[in-house]
């Protein structure tokens, strides 16, 4: 790494330099004529100014290759915290259900407390927590997959459990056993039906 930050440096030390030398006016322009004392790099000079190039080149290399190893050990916190935060939302994705359910579990061990319960206040006491439910069910989005009698049978959505003769058309839902449910798009569970076989 280093070697590749310090051949960089050198080049573009060199292209500076060229740079430079077609930038500078000519002999005549600048008046004086170029001999072996005014040219950068002659005799002593030579070694003096690759020495200094060489420093800074060095440098700027050091420089390369701190800036270099803060950015990659960045790079590694910056992985290191998502991989935190996808594993506690992994961990608590269900959180808001749960809470949302607790309510429904409380009217349930309150329905239990009553001593001697009427089959009225039982319930009424059934409907409350089924309202609970529901609604937790609704905020949650998890909704009921319920084909009507007559609704063609969709294999994404339904499962046929048996086929029995009938008046309506083919493939067609005849009775629904068990509801199926859907957490938004995603299906949960399949709708199981009965569907009216072929004649």
């Amino acid at each position: 790494m280093a070697k590749c930050c310090l051949s960089f440096v050198l080049e573009e030390i060199v292209q500076d330099e060229n740079m430079m030398n077609e930038q500078k006016p000519s002999d005549d322009e600048q008046g004086f004529t170029l001999n072996e004392s005014t040219l950068p790099f002659s005799g002593e000079n030579d070694a003096f100014a690759l020495s200094a190039r060489l420093a800074l080149a060095e440098e700027k290399s050091a420089e390369l290759q701190d800036a270099y190893l803060r950015a990659k050990a960045e790079v590694e916190n910056m992985r290191r915290r998502s991989q935190e935060e996808v594993a506690k939302a992994h961990k608590f994705a269900i959180e808001g259900f749960a809470e949302a359910l607790l309510s429904v579990k409380d009217s349930l061990e309150m329905c239990l407390m009553v001593e001697s319960p009427s089959v009225a206040s039982i319930q009424e006491g059934v409907e409350l927590t089924l309202r609970q439910l529901t609604q937790v069910f609704e905020k949650n989005r998890l909704t009921a997959v319920l084909p009507a009698r007559g609704d063609r049978l969709d294999p994404m959505l339904h499962q046929a459990l048996s086929m029995v003769e009938s008046d309506q058309p083919p493939n067609t839902v005849v009775e629904v056993l068990q509801k199926g449910y859907m957490l938004a798009d995603r299906l949960i569970r399949p709708a199981i039906v009965v569907v009216a076989a072929a004649r």
